[in-house]
């Protein structure tokens, strides 16, 4: 594998895990009512607890996304 691949490669596994990220945070907030009512009864959960729940998803998703993909990526372009 060269660095270039390699920069390649965290590049689009950036671009695709922020992708994911922005399309879930926008489905989250023009939805928010109608999918914590369903998520909670599925999970027998409060709609508050839902709602701390994805806020807790997206920031794990979005540090996940930072540590995995965009640090390695732009680490490889300061190379």
């Amino acid at each position: 594998m060269t660095l270039e691949f390699l920069t390649t490669f965290f590049g689009w596994m950036a671009a695709l895990n922020i992708a994911v990220l922005l399309f879930t945070t926008v489905m989250i907030l023009l939805f928010q009512d109608w999918i914590a009512g369903i998520h909670g009864r599925m999970f027998q959960m409060d709609r508050a607890d839902v709602k701390r729940a994805y806020f807790r998803y997206l920031a794990n998703y979005k540090i996940l996304t930072l540590i995995f993909c965009i640090m390695p990526w732009l680490a490889l372009k300061l190379m």
